[in-house]
């Protein structure tokens, strides 16, 4: 299995960010990293293995990004305000720089933004703003809206709220969008929700689900046994929807 690794000095987050890079082509996945979590993961944990063959042959390329989470959401000597803006330079980088850089790698590909945990909050956000640059996004036993807080997930902004937050929680946004051309572009965005019949993210889910739905998107949500917000869980995930 090809695998390369990558590193820049960040202009949009003023910082070297690193990036793995597994196959040569096929669909791009730009696979956002957990909670706290770091660009190797993915392989540390099984997940890439899990889909050597689908790289081997060529049906997808993998861009396992870095996180910002411990410097932005989960840093809790920042101020919530500027949590969010971390968050507003995450998504530049993203979309200015590792996107041009996915591209050049393969031209014209299926765009796919995905994640786990914390990182399907990401790819979900990202992907939903973004629709004219993904093609599908998959969260998988994510959390969509961090101001919110459920059983044992704080609120990792601590009640603060103004309109840089709204816009970067998807269940907000979406419930009040009504621009056309957006909504258009939403709707032509394949979306995938994955979570455990077991996880307090369930109920989360199932409304941000009715959600989009609601806008007309092509939004599907799959629930597994137990509550699946584990790694082993993950490995079988991305099989049947990356």
């Amino acid at each position: 299995m090809d695998r390369e690794y990558i590193k820049w000095y960040s202009p949009a987050l003023q910082r070297d960010m690193e990036l793995l890079v597994f196959g040569r082509g096929g669909a791009s996945i730009v696979f956002f990293p957990p909670r706290m979590g770091r660009f190797y993961d993915y392989e540390n944990w099984g997940v890439i293995e899990s889909l050597r063959t689908k790289i081997e042959k060529g049906y997808i390329q993998v861009f396992c990004v870095d996180s910002v989470d411990c410097q932005s959401f989960y840093n809790y000597w920042l101020h919530p305000e500027q949590k969010i803006q971390c968050e507003i330079r995450y998504e530049r980088y993203v979309i200015n720089e590792v996107i041009p850089f996915v591209r050049a790698k393969n031209p014209g590909a299926f765009m796919v933004a995905a994640g786990c945990s914390l990182g399907a909050y990401h790819a979900m956000n990202m992907g939903l703003r973004n629709a004219g640059v993904f093609n599908k996004v998959v969260g998988m036993s994510g959390r969509y809206d961090i101001t919110v807080q459920i059983g044992h997930y704080d609120d990792l902004l601590s009640g603060y709220w103004d309109e840089d937050v709204y816009f970067n929680m998807p269940p907000q946004y979406i419930t009040n969008l009504t621009d056309p051309a957006i909504l258009d572009r939403l709707r032509q965005l394949e979306i995938v929700l994955a979570i455990g019949q077991d996880d307090i993210l369930l109920d989360s889910n199932r409304m941000f689900n009715y959600k989009l739905a609601e806008k007309g998107a092509q939004s599907y949500m799959h629930v597994w046994d137990r509550e699946a917000h584990r790694a082993r869980y993950w490995r079988q995930m991305v099989n049947n929807y990356l």
